[in-house]
């Protein structure tokens, strides 16, 4: 028998003034409460209980234990209480980590929705474009496009993106449009450092890998000024899907070179809890999966794709 039950037990017997009493209350029977109190005296060396046939008392020995049993019972009583409470109510610090863009977009808006619903919760958004390790950096739940490789998380799908080649229609007007992507050699090109190589481009040929050299009008390493520099008709861009997504929902960017895009790319929620057992991480957890999960923009196609072949 485990000692916080022995102790329960002990706690019992003064309480109700009897074995029996004990034994009732704990749900054992009365030669199990004593054999569990002989099992604590002898770890302990000195009798706890002085026994008569009509009443049973703590010994000075037995005060001196009951007061540590009352003590540790009663901080577990109240840790347990603390939990169960957290899962109605999640309370304390919770780190969030996304990419930029797709947290600018996607995640802040949820993020603000979850301060308001649940003020006892305090927020630290991280919105960085690498790989965040949830555990090194104390960080509970990260948003992650791309494959993964962390073995000491646990992932839930979110959707998917595709790397896609995009153009104003301002530069298509003035250029013409590539239609194989080998043609990039005759075309002006915004490399973004954060989806792409600066100097050579993936592309898919009937299932197989095609890289393409390019020689770019334009290196960039921030989405924002790289997306800018695309809509303003500088050069042909690659994107991931949903980082060029209102551009392209309002028409200031199209996607070119479609039937030469690569496989899509998973977007996952990463945590480091197997069942999300905090009520602050479950809690964000069950907030923004299913959102994220039917926005239009994780579901590997454009948005204005969607809605054209509906």
């Amino acid at each position: 028998m485990d000692k916080l039950r022995e102790m329960e037990i002990f706690v019992a017997i003064v309480d109700r003034g009897s074995f029996t009493g004990a034994a009732d209350k704990v749900g054992m029977s009365s030669a199990a409460v004593s054999r569990a109190v002989s099992s604590l005296e002898s770890r302990l060396g000195t009798p706890l209980l002085a026994r008569t046939t009509r009443s049973v008392r703590p010994t000075d020995a037995g005060l001196t234990y009951l007061e540590a049993c009352r003590t540790v019972l009663d901080a577990i009583t109240d840790a347990e209480a603390h939990i169960a409470a957290d899962q109605l109510k999640p309370v304390g610090t919770l780190t969030i980590s996304a990419p930029v863009l797709f947290g600018q977009r996607y995640v802040a808006p949820l993020v603000n929705a979850f301060a308001l619903r649940y003020p006892d919760v305090s927020i630290t958004a991280v919105y960085a474009d690498r790989t965040t390790r949830l555990l090194e950096e104390g960080v509970d739940i990260a948003i992650r496009v791309g494959h993964l490789g962390d073995s000491s998380t646990f992932a839930i799908p979110l959707g998917s993106v595709r790397r896609r080649t995009y153009a104003a229609p301002s530069y298509l007007a003035a250029h013409g449009e590539p239609l194989h992507p080998r043609d990039l050699a005759n075309h002006h090109v915004v490399s973004f450092t954060g989806v792409s190589l600066p100097l050579e481009w993936v592309f898919n040929e009937n299932g197989s890998r095609l890289p393409v050299r390019l020689r770019p009008r334009m290196i960039v390493d921030l989405g924002p000024a790289a997306i800018l520099a695309a809509v303003d008709g500088v050069g042909i861009t690659q994107f991931l899907s949903y980082q060029a997504a209102p551009e392209v929902d309002d028409g200031r960017l199209q996607p070119i070179l479609s039937a030469f895009e690569p496989e899509s790319v998973p977007v996952s929620l990463l945590h480091v809890e197997r069942r999300s057992t905090s009520g602050k991480i479950r809690a964000f957890v069950e907030f923004v999966t299913e959102t994220l999960r039917k926005n239009a923009h994780l579901q590997g196609v454009d948005a204005t794709a969607m809605r054209t072949s509906r």
